[in-house]
């Protein structure tokens, strides 16, 4: 599966569309095979999820126990194809939440009887005044969805024609011309990250903290949130020392650099470094040594520090004492990271063999691949405020 997020216009994530890519001889029913592997993790009450099987999907796809936070994807050409009565009696019994793709078909399958909840118009097909007109005119039918958004520019446009949300990875890619230097406010995160990283003495951390009192309390949220699961909440950074040690505070203080962002994209752009940190995290169990699960989560939560921050990468961990690992794969330069940075990055992509290539190389399953980024989805959920 890869993935694709769905973003409002508050630039938070709502939703995430999950293409599942069937290889030759795969049918309908090895796809419901694989989605039923992932009950055991599917998040029950997570953002909802779009399931996207393609030009493959048919009335198989039921047989599916779909959970309520999904919702099916199917194009007219499908729902008006020989099989397509089939298909759209299923509907009418099992009534799943259905998204309509609209094409050039999509007229004669609005009439066809079957509640569509989202109406997706693929971004690279409508100009922007046939999104504007497609948007009022299925006002009533359902919610207004585009897929496949590439720009910053395009995500506005669709979003000014009356979108309620706007597919893709647009925001992911830096706005602007990089600084060279920190903030005063990112450059002290980083100081304090710098003296748990050295295991400096605890006073010392709590006196570099008070320099930015929205640090301490950004980071108690963070490690109190559900994403964390501790059993007890924790009242202090000295508390925090106590309970947890210097290196799993390491992981979560190092989430707070994101938060100093004045990007408008920050919301998504935290989500997804999120999710890249726990993927990173969940690909690697079994396969390194456990000392280096933390630097694998950190390693997906740095990788969007450019965007977050608006800095070159290499100016960001110029400032940082990382791991150099870390750094080699930040940057692009190999090592023992690269591998699992790369398919956490290949997972955001339409490209179903280029990620088989790249779990196949770490030695990863396809179930275990995806049952990594259903995880992933839930944790980002957990953790965010």
């Amino acid at each position: 599966m890869s993935r694709q997020a769905l973003v409002n216009r508050q630039s938070r994530i709502i939703a995430t569309r999950l293409t599942l890519h069937l290889s030759n001889g795969v049918g309908m029913g090895d796809a419901v095979g694989a989605l039923s592997a992932l009950a055991e993790v599917w998040p029950p009450g997570g953002k909802p999820l779009f399931i996207n099987c393609g030009s493959h999907c048919n009335a198989s796809i039921l047989d599916w126990m779909t959970p309520e936070n999904a919702t099916l994807e199917f194009s007219a050409a499908i729902l008006l194809s020989p099989h397509g009565p089939d298909l759209i009696a299923a509907l009418e019994t099992w009534q799943p939440t259905v998204c309509l793709h609209f094409d050039p078909q999509a007229a004669q399958a609005l009439t066809i009887g079957v509640p569509y909840r989202f109406i997706g118009f693929d971004a690279h097909c409508f100009t922007l005044s046939q999104l504007k007109l497609l948007a009022v005119r299925t006002r009533s039918l359902g919610i207004s969805i585009a897929f496949n958004v590439d720009t910053h520019e395009d995500f506005r446009a669709c979003i000014d024609a009356g979108m309620t949300a706007a597919a893709g990875w647009f925001f992911t890619s830096p706005s602007g011309v990089p600084a060279k230097k920190l903030s005063a406010g990112q450059a002290n995160i980083v100081r304090v990250l710098n003296l748990v990283r050295k295991n400096a003495d605890i006073r010392e951390i709590e006196d570099a903290l008070k320099l930015d009192v929205a640090i301490s309390y950004k980071l108690l949220r963070y490690i109190n949130s559900a994403g964390f699961g501790l059993s007890c909440e924790i009242q202090s950074f000295r508390h925090a020392v106590n309970m947890l040690g210097y290196d799993k505070l390491n992981r979560w203080l190092s989430l707070l650099l994101s938060t100093a962002s004045k990007d408008p994209m920050a919301p998504a752009l935290m989500y997804t470094a999120l999710l890249r940190a726990r993927l990173m995290e969940l690909l690697a169990s079994g396969l390194v040594d456990k000392s280096e699960y933390d630097n694998l989560f950190i390693t997906g939560a740095f990788s969007l520090l450019d965007a977050l921050l608006g800095v070159g990468m290499e100016h960001v961990l110029e400032a940082m004492r990382l791991p150099e690992p870390i750094c080699d794969a930040l940057l692009g330069r190999g090592g023992r990271y690269q591998p699992f940075l790369d398919l956490a990055l290949a997972s955001e992509r339409d490209d179903g063999a280029a990620i088989a290539d790249q779990a196949a190389m770490l030695g990863l399953t396809a179930t275990h691949f995806n049952r990594a980024q259903i995880q992933a989805l839930a944790f980002a959920d957990a953790m965010e405020f």
